[in-house]
């Protein structure tokens, strides 16, 4: 196993470094420092051929022209705040209003669009990079200096681990994912609208038109939203369930998941048979089809279009704190906030 790593591009004055990881059973995970962006993962299909899994862009310009949040962590708190306010302990927070009346994935100039300090880790059976970023009081609204702590691992079992953690000098908000567009079928040559889908949830979020949860927790059972034997993204897009048409059609809604940590989330493309298992602690996975992609915006290996790459965002339900009834997303400066989730890259033939 081994780690790589060169200059990327300068943000702000501030140079940019990406890390290469790469183990022994042909994994190849890239990310920067920019955003701890996963910029590139590859890995053969099922004839040996190494292609690319997810989108990205060559270039750090891109990435801050034209990124819809590819492969970055966002936060502080990802997905939207209603209205960009909350109240804690009876004082209100006035959040930067970045998807209009609403707060989406941090703001303005949320973590993705931070430059990280990067620490390389080779352990025995693993390599991987430690970013660190500390969050100021007040930044894009939020209270508390909050220093968060993100460290990415690949082993030699094909499995990339990502840790979060954060603690805060005062009551705050901290909700964390990675926002990774995954494409299975290599170097972005088909749409994942034929990628399976299987995820161990019997419920998820009816969202309102401003894409926000209206509190309602829905039983998936007899609709498209039915993912525990497996189904194909296309279902979704062609429904005429009015979720699926309200956010574009297609996904992107939280699924509420068990208690198990073991395969919670699979993706699988038939015809190059890779897949990808996902297991966290988190109670939740965000599905996100790109139903809103810019079209024909220049990526690497070709130009951007809807349902080029779908979002699985393990993390607390969004806007946790309008819904006292959703797991709180609060951190109070006696407290570790701690999330993990690992990803599982194999060929199989099937989900």
């Amino acid at each position: 196993m081994k780690i790589s790593s060169k200059v990327f591009g300068e943000v702000n004055n501030q140079v940019v470094h990406s890390y290469t990881l790469q183990n022994n059973k042909n994994i190849e995970i890239t990310c920067l420092t920019y955003g701890c962006i996963i910029s590139d993962i590859r890995m053969p299909n099922s004839k040996g051929e190494m292609e690319s899994i997810v989108l990205g862009f060559d270039t750090i310009e891109d990435y801050i022209a034209d990124s819809p949040y590819f492969g970055a962590i966002v936060g502080r708190v990802a997905g939207r705040i209603k209205e960009g306010t909350f109240q804690l302990d009876n004082q209100i927070y006035n959040l930067n209003k970045n998807e209009g009346k609403n707060h989406l994935h941090g703001g303005t100039e949320g973590f993705s669009h931070k430059v990280w300090e990067a620490t390389p880790v080779e352990n025995e059976d693993s390599v991987g990079v430690s970013f660190t970023y500390v969050s100021k009081d007040g930044e894009e609204g939020y209270p508390g200096n909050l220093l968060v702590k993100v460290t990415y691992l690949l082993n030699n079992n094909n499995e990339l681990t990502i840790s979060y953690e954060g603690s805060t000098d005062q009551k705050t908000l901290v909700n964390l994912t990675n926002h990774t567009y995954f494409n299975l079928s290599g170097n972005i040559k088909r749409p994942v609208l034929d990628h399976v889908l299987k995820i161990d949830s019997s419920k998820f979020l009816e969202l309102d038109a401003s894409l926000l949860p209206t509190g309602e927790i829905v039983s998936v059972d007899y609709t498209p939203f039915d993912f525990r034997e497996g189904r194909v993204i296309r279902e979704g897009a062609e429904s005429d369930n009015l979720q699926n048409i309200l956010v574009g059609k297609g996904y992107d809604h939280p699924f509420l998941l068990g208690a198990n940590n073991q395969q919670q989330v699979s993706l699988y493309d038939p015809v190059s048979k890779r897949k990808v298992d996902i297991s966290t602690d988190q109670p939740a996975v965000v599905v996100y089809t790109g139903n809103q992609l810019t079209e024909n915006v220049e990526i690497r290996g070709g130009t951007s279009q809807k349902y080029l790459g779908i979002c699985l965002e393990t993390q607390g339900l969004p806007d946790a704190v309008h819904h006292k009834h959703f797991p709180s997303c609060e951190l109070n400066p006696n407290e570790t906030y701690k999330a993990i989730t690992r990803y599982t890259f194999s060929i199989s033939e099937t989900i």
